[in-house]
Order: C-alpha cells, then sequence, then structure tokens
C-alpha cells in the first residue's frame, strides 16, 4: 500500500509522492514502487576477500569478488566476462559481486591496445581467454588448498557452485573455507581450460548481472554520485571552436542565491552553486565576451571542400595486389565517392565528472572508458604523480567511443583545482554535443573494372584524419591509420588487382572514435559501390556478392542466411508510408565478425523515408551470451539508422549548429522497425558486436533507397529533396 498521506485516492498521484519513490498509475490501480534509500551513493563495490589472481577474489563468507578490466556501458560486458571467469571457477552467477578494475595498466591493460579502454567491439575477443584462464587458476589454487588439508590427491576432488567435494569420503568446503591457504600458493602454469561440452554457462541465455540494480534504481552511475559537501559546476566554452574568453562580469551570478563561485579559465567559464539548476542559471547570467580566434570562419561546405581536395593528392599504399592502375586504362571504369559527416556522441548520460583535489592528493568519480588515461590527464593538471589521482569508476550511460578521451576529466580537475571540496561538473546537453570530439568527416573514392560480372581491379582511397596518431600513437605506423582503413584493406570480397591507399586529411576539428569507427566510413562505401556495380551490369546486388565470395564460404553463408530470411527475390508487402518500397543488402567483415544485413524501406513523393524490417544474419564466432548478441545488434541497428536518416553535425562561422535532440535526431519509436537477428552457430574464436549492427545497417538502408528510388546516397545523411526530386 502507498506511504504517502498525500495520495487520496486510486487514480490521483501527488508529485511529492512521485519524487519521494516513484510510482505508477495502471487503470485506477495505484502502484507504489519504494526505492532503496541512498541510492545515490559515491561508494561502489569494493573487492572482498584474499585475492588469487588479479581478477578473481574470495572471501571467507559471502559472495566472490570478480574484478571486471572492461567497462560496462550497456553493452553487456560485466555479464559476459563474469560468464567466462565464473564457468572456470565453478560458481554461479548469482554467487559474484562484479566490481569495476582500478586505473592499473599493468594487470588490466588491454591486451590488445596495452593501454587500459574498453572499445572497438574487443573485450570478448580480448579478454574471454585471459579471464577463463583466471578463473581456471583460482580453482585450482582452491582444490589444491582442500587437497592439502584432507591429504588426498586434487585429482580426486570436484567442484560445483563453489563448494569442493571428496566423493570417497563425502567431505566438502566451501571455497571461503580454503581461500587465505590458496592465497599463499604459488599459481599453477598452464592450467587446463573446460572443453565446450563442459560448458555451464558459457553459451546460455544468461540474465544481465547488472539489471537487477538498474530497475530498483540503485545503480550508481558517474552522474549520481553524492559526496558529503559537494558543490555542482555547470560549464560553458566558447560557441567558436577553439576560442578563448575575453571578459567576464561574474557579478550577476554571484548576486544569485545558491551560486559560490565562477571559475574563469583560459577557454572554460564555470558557475559552482549548491545544485546544477542553479549552477546553470548562475552560467545564463553571466557577461562574457569570447575572443573567437582562428576558427570564426570556420565553414562546412569549406570543410567538404578541402577533404573533396585532399582526396586526390598523394597518399600512403596500405596494400597493393597486382596492377590495378594498369587494368584501368582499358575500357571505362565505373567510379564513386562516399562521404561521411562529422557525428556527435550524444550518449544519454552527458559527460560528468566529481573532482575533490585536497591535501595532495586527488579522487575522482566518473564513468570512464580509460580510467588510465583519466588517472594520467588529472595528475599531468595537478603535478602530482599518478599513484596520489584514485579513479572511482562507474557504470556508463552509453559511451559509444565518447568516453575514450580523458579531456572532459582534464577539464574538470581544471575547474575542481579552483573549488574547496568536491565539485561535480555536468554538461547540459547543448554543451554535450557543441563542445564534442565528434565522429571524424571521412571522404572514399572508389573505382572499379567489371568483366563478365566479375571485379577484376579494385581502387579504393580512404581519406580522413587520424585518431590513432593522436589516441595511440605506436598503433600509427608508415603514415598508415589501421582504424580509419579497416574494411577497406580487407574486404571480404574477391575484387582482383587491388590498390587501397590512405590521405591523412587533418581539418582543425577535434574528433575521436565512434560506435562503429573505420568500418562506418568504409564498409558503408564498399557496400554502396557494389549496389552500384549491380545496377550498372543489371545483376542482382545478392547475386553480385555471392560471385564475388566465391572463395569466402563463411561470408557466403552470413549472406545467405539474411538473404533468405529476409525472402529476398519475393515481392515487398504494400507500405501505408509510401508507395515506393525497396530492399537492400549490406555485408561485413571487421570487428571479427561477419554480419550481412537486409533492410526494408518506403519512401514517400516527399523523399521521407521509413526503415520497415532488418534483418541481420550473424557469425561472431562462438558465442558467449545469446541474449546479448541479439541485443547490441538490435541496439547498433537503431543507432546505425538515426545516422543514415538524419544526422550530422555541421559548422557555420565556427560554430556546431546542432545543439539538442531537436536538430540532431535519435530514431523515435515511431520510426522504430521490426529488427530479426538470427546466429549461425560457430566454433571460431569469439568475435566484437558491440559495433558491427551499426556499420552494417546503414549501406543496407542506403542500398534500400537506391533500389525504391534509383537515387544512390553519396553524402550522408539522406536528403529528402534529391528523393523528392527522382519521383
Amino acid at each position: 500500500m502507498p506511504r504517502d498521506p498525500e495520495v487520496l485516492e486510486p487514480g490521483t498521484l501527488s508529485r511529492r509522492a512521485v519524487l519521494r519513490g516513484g510510482a505508477a498509475v495502471l487503470g485506477g490501480l495505484f502502484i507504489g514502487i519504494e526505492l532503496p534509500a541512498g541510492r545515490a551513493r559515491a561508494d561502489e563495490l569494493q573487492a572482498a576477500g584474499a585475492a588469487l589472481n588479479a581478477f578473481v577474489h574470495i572471501p571467507v563468507q559471502g559472495r566472490v569478488s570478480l574484478i571486471m578490466p572492461a567497462v560496462e556501458m550497456g553493452q553487456g560486458v560485466y555479464t559476459s566476462q563474469a560468464m567466462c571467469m565464473a564457468e572456470e571457477l565453478d560458481v554461479g552467477l548469482d554467487q559474484i559481486e562484479a566490481i569495476h578494475a582500478p586505473a592499473d595498466r599493468e594487470h588490466y591493460g588491454h591486451p590488445i591496445f596495452y593501454v587500459q579502454a574498453t572499445g572497438g567491439s574487443t573485450t570478448t575477443m580480448a579478454w574471454t581467454e585471459p579471464l577463463r584462464k583466471a578463473g581456471a587458476t583460482a580453482r585450482a589454487m582452491l582444490v589444491a588448498a582442500a587437497a592439502a588439508e584432507w591429504n588426498v590427491p586434487a585429482s580426486d576432488l570436484v567442484t560445483t557452485r563453489g563448494v569442493i567435494t571428496h566423493p570417497g569420503s563425502g567431505r566438502s568446503l566451501r571455497y571461503g573455507d580454503v581461500t587465505d591457504r590458496a592465497a599463499q600458493m604459488v599459481p599453477p602454469a598452464d592450467v587446463p581450460l573446460k572443453s565446450p561440452e563442459q560448458f555451464q554457462l558459457i553459451g546460455t541465455r544468461a540474465r544481465r548481472i547488472d539489471t537487477p540494480d538498474k530497475v530498483v534504481g540503485k545503480t550508481v552511475y558517474g552522474i549520481d554520485v553524492r559526496l558529503p559537501g559537494m558543490k555542482f559546476a555547470a560549464l560553458t566554452a566558447s560557441p567558436v571552436l577553439g576560442g578563448k574568453v575575453s571578459h567576464v562580469d561574474e557579478a550577476p551570478a554571484l548576486a544569485m542565491p545558491g551560486v559560490r563561485q565562477v571559475v574563469v579559465l583560459e577557454d572554460i567559464v564555470a558557475v559552482v552553486a549548491d545544485n546544477t539548476w542553479i549552477a546553470e542559471q548562475g552560467l545564463r547570467a553571466l557577461d562574457i565576451t569570447w575572443s573567437p580566434g582562428a576558427n570564426a570562419t570556420l565553414d562546412q561546405a569549406q570543410l567538404w571542400a578541402d577533404t573533396e581536395k585532399a582526396s586526390t593528392g598523394p597518399g600512403v599504399t596500405v596494400r597493393k595486389e597486382g596492377d590495378a592502375t594498369g587494368k584501368f586504362t582499358a575500357g571505362t571504369p565505373i567510379e564513386a565517392t562516399y562521404e561521411l559527416p562529422f557525428l556527435a556522441h550524444t550518449s544519454l548520460e552527458t559527460q560528468n565528472c566529481t573532482v575533490h583535489v585536497h591535501d595532495g592528493v586527488c579522487e575522482i568519480w566518473v564513468g570512464t572508458q580509460v580510467p588510465g588515461y583519466a588517472q594520467a590527464g588529472a595528475a599531468q593538471v595537478l603535478g602530482l604523480p599518478p599513484e596520489k589521482v584514485t579513479v572511482h569508476n562507474h557504470l556508463i550511460g552509453g559511451g559509444f567511443g565518447g568516453r575514450l578521451e580523458a579531456a572532459p576529466i582534464v577539464t574538470a580537475t581544471r575547474i575542481a583545482q579552483k573549488v574547496a571540496g568536491p565539485v561535480k561538473v555536468i554538461w547540459s546537453r547543448e554543451q554535450d554535443i557543441r563542445q564534442d570530439m565528434f565522429r571524424p568527416l571521412y571522404h572514399n573514392r572508389l573505382k572499379a573494372r567489371v568483366e563478365n560480372g566479375r571485379v577484376t581491379a579494385w581502387h579504393h582511397r580512404v581519406t580522413g584524419p587520424s585518431i590513432l596518431a593522436r589516441w595511440l600513437p605506436p598503433a600509427f605506423k608508415d603514415g598508415i591509420d589501421s582504424d580509419a582503413i579497416d574494411g577497406a584493406a580487407e574486404p571480404p570480397y574477391a575484387l582482383g588487382d587491388m590498390l587501397v591507399e590512405y590521405v591523412r586529411h587533418e581539418n582543425g576539428v577535434p574528433f575521436s572514435f565512434w560506435r562503429g569507427v573505420g568500418p562506418n566510413s568504409t564498409v558503408f562505401s564498399v557496400e554502396s559501390f557494389l549496389d552500384l556495380i549491380a545496377h550498372r551490369t543489371a545483376a542482382d546486388p545478392v547475386a553480385l556478392r555471392r560471385v564475388l565470395l566465391g572463395k569466402n564460404p563463411r561470408a557466403r553463408a552470413v549472406l545467405d542466411a539474411a538473404a533468405a530470411k529476409a525472402g529476398w527475390g519475393t515481392p515487398l508487402a504494400a507500405s501505408p508510408f509510401g508507395a515506393r518500397r525497396g530492399r537492400g543488402v549490406a555485408l561485413m567483415h571487421a570487428f571479427g565478425s561477419l554480419l550481412a544485413c537486409v533492410a526494408e524501406v518506403a519512401v514517400t513523393d516527399g523523399g521521407d523515408v521509413r526503415v520497415n524490417r532488418v534483418v541481420v544474419a550473424t557469425d561472431v564466432g562462438r558465442v558467449i551470451n545469446p541474449d546479448t548478441v541479439v541485443a547490441q545488434v538490435q541496439g547498433g541497428v537503431v543507432f546505425g539508422i538515426a545516422t543514415v536518416l538524419h544526422n550530422r553535425i555541421t559548422f557555420a562561422g565556427g560554430r556546431v549548429e546542432q545543439t539538442n535532440f531537436n536538430d540532431y535526431r535519435l530514431l523515435r519509436i515511431n520510426e522504430m522497425p521490426t529488427i530479426e537477428v538470427e546466429l549461425l552457430a560457430s566454433t571460431e574464436k569469439s568475435g566484437g558486436i558491440g559495433e558491427p549492427g551499426t556499420v552494417v545497417v546503414q549501406p543496407a538502408v542506403a542500398n534500400a533507397v537506391f533500389a525504391a528510388t534509383g537515387v544512390q546516397l553519396t553524402r550522408m545523411p539522406l536528403d529528402a529533396s534529391l528523393i523528392a526530386r527522382s519521383v
């Protein structure tokens, strides 16, 4: 029964009741939801018990602590990582606590990146084996401790759900009973892992371990952190990219009740107050004069033109097989260019960071994909050794690559330096978009020679900036950004003589990784170009791809599965949205996974596009949790459709023109298509799945529009006016 006395009768609900505990009204029935006290706490779970290795801590009593090297931001890796460790440790998911790994590259550095980071759809492929080994090693140590206590061979013992049993005598011990003794042992080398037929968890549809706390509002994201005496800061940067502060009249803000301080930095102005609302109002009251600097004339048309010009200049050879250039001298090749705009990350949880600088140390509460970079960045600002900076990492309310940068943590630390006590810095949605580090603008130039239904020469030139040259310099080798050309250098198709080139072009706009990273650009271009070839040669798009996949049976199987499930070649059902209808197909091999996608669209005479149905077939290697794979494909598809239909970041006078979700569109509920996902069984090594759905759906939708209208998308997003003129 509801406790609030202000709820007077069924079907009525006071504002105070909602604020106190949350509520729902269904028909005439009032359902009160009691949220747990202290929801927004700063303390996160800490590892308990003896450490058997960097990933497994076992207490004498209570749940096993499993340390998660990859960060959970909605993609389900806490569950998949826990499944890998728990599988070999022989405990249930209900017996474990998932703990954030601290900033510690030595123990939690990424096996592929070396630095401590979560991204690139690499968590499963990078961490599955190390985490299984960690669980198996811990189990072996516990069994050895029990065997020593009973003076029996370790091979005689069995383990189930955290209990060690000696079947011959019926004796048993809990893991906690021998954990202290086990922790004193030297970890054994080369512990055997389970064979697939022995799996109890891996490959099953496991419920996500982070869901229960989210359902009741117990989960603490970075934006939820509360500390005693904490203040709140709102900030603004120059509306012109890279501008500096010229003058600030602080008086109007400081006169407002609850405003405590105005912090003025070279490039940032922040208002510190008793809560975020007051801080935002204080920020609006400030009279700030900005010096716009060199970017005051930055214009989107010029950015496109400069990139186009750069694409014709000298590049670096990424791959050369045969003599593609020579083959183009005979006959007329098919040519096209494809351009992808800047994009923002727009995660549900805007950038935020809580920092407390005191007594020669710094504490940070944040959700970040790069805790090590966050620690190092804050330490550099403060002139402290990194070990004096503690990063309390939290679950993230959406990352999409936007939290692979330490810049927001550095900014918050610069502000906190000027504030006595802890301060939480929160970016408004407008600042989150306008001051983002954007998905780069890319240009792809392709040329092909086609003979007798086969591609005999292929030239792909990718032009854009290098993220890796800044973010991970050792990975930028010989002038090649391996991310920027991913999907171009190793296409799944047989394309004859090949020449793939990369042209590095920096344009002064801050940029970062974005969900799908390099393959967003390259796969979109390759798959769109193949449909153009099919159109020019009067070939069926699926049939053309099947010919080019003759020596790649794994990719061909994925393509065939998607085409069959989508009913490729059968008539499309009528759509109330638009008379022009089309199917489009796309295939990708990236992130260690293979996906094929078929999209069905309807197009109005006015040029509006509705995606009605999306079918995706996947071969992601060995699957850890099927439900996670399906969910990630679905989420990626939604993300990708919004990109191809709506989204771009543009500049005018050095300013980002988009401000919020009214002009930077997410896919809305009335635009949601039916999404069907088919998982192909595979024993190959596990690949990634967080980003592929976003990558593969974009060319599939564009190709479906091409099929429906005869207009090919060459610069994203879709231009409704061009499609309308095609009627």
